[in-house]
């Protein structure tokens, strides 16, 4: 059991408070998921050229300093290390794919856990309430978010285990319920050059993504795929660098709702997520259909 929580300002106003805003949410899902959690935070695009690689180490007493220099003495006095926890945020004048095959080759003992140029990923064993704190979530700005608590049923608690998965870039997936076909599926995707660092079924729906948008799908054609392809009970949320998805499986067991505003779209397990947040008396509120695609995308 685990529980997903989705926030997409509509209003400009709102995005200082995105961070303030999606922590609350997040501590009402404490209860479906203590084991560990972990957010997607979409914020202020990288300049032309540059990227944002975010990195985890287990070493709580990381030299991330060292990693600094060393990648100021690589690609330039404009690269930065922002340090958060057991997590650093890279933004590097270079390509992604540079930048990623740099770090696995002079620091092997780093995951990474999201690229791209708007996705910084934190996730963290612990309860939900203290992995806020450790990231300072209520601190963070952005557009959109997605956020999860996990229960872990099938797999490790750890922070790898831990959601969102990240298999492309300014992608992302959280993800409540089981697939059965996951191990079928990522021997298949692995053919075709999707990466993957855990077992978690999790991953493999976010690398099925990956793999059908590189073939020119749209996020919501790989859905309608993922419809026919993933076998198993699920609700997913997807974020992406333009907006966020919402998919539940044609039987629809596991719970979600949905909420929309003038100013904001919200989803979540459970109402009393969406409870609190501002101007929700107004809102239009539902139940997400069985195997029905909902998205939200910024207009540009």
């Amino acid at each position: 059991m685990c529980g997903i929580v989705g926030l997409f300002t509509k209003n400009p106003q709102m995005e200082q408070r995105l961070g303030s805003l999606l922590a609350g949410m997040l501590v009402e899902m404490t209860d479906r998921g203590p084991d560990s959690a972990g957010v997607a935070v979409y914020g202020e695009q990288a300049p032309e050229g540059v990227c944002k690689v975010t990195l985890f180490s287990a070493d709580e007493h990381y030299d991330w300093k060292n990693l600094g220099e060393r990648l100021m003495a690589e690609f330039g006095h404009n690269s930065t290390v922002e340090v958060r926890a057991s997590h650093a945020v890279l933004q590097v004048p270079s390509t992604p794919d540079t930048v990623e095959q740099w770090v696995g080759q002079h620091y092997p003992e780093l995951r990474i856990m999201s690229s791209g140029d708007t996705i910084t990923i934190f996730k963290e064993k612990g309860s939900p309430v203290d992995v806020i704190k450790r990231f300072k979530l209520d601190e963070m700005q952005g557009t959109h978010a997605l956020g999860h608590t996990r229960m872990a049923t099938e797999s490790a608690v750890t922070t790898a285990h831990s959601h969102p998965f990240s298999t492309g870039l300014d992608l992302c997936l959280v993800h409540n319920g089981s697939l059965s076909n996951h191990n079928r599926l990522r021997r298949m995707l692995r053919r075709r050059g999707v990466e993957f660092q855990t077992d978690n079924d999790s991953e493999v729906a976010a690398g099925y993504l990956t793999w059908r948008l590189a073939e020119g799908a749209t996020l919501d054609q790989a859905l309608e795929s993922a419809i026919e392809d993933l076998d198993g009970f699920y609700t997913f949320a997807i974020g992406t660098r333009d907006g966020f998805a919402v998919l539940r499986d044609p039987i629809a067991c596991k719970p979600a709702v949905l909420a929309e505003t003038d100013d904001w779209v919200a989803m979540a397990s459970e109402f009393r997520a969406i409870a609190s947040l501002p101007g929700v008396e107004q809102a239009n509120i539902w139940e997400p259909k069985p195997a029905k695609i909902y998205s939200w995308h910024r207009k540009h």
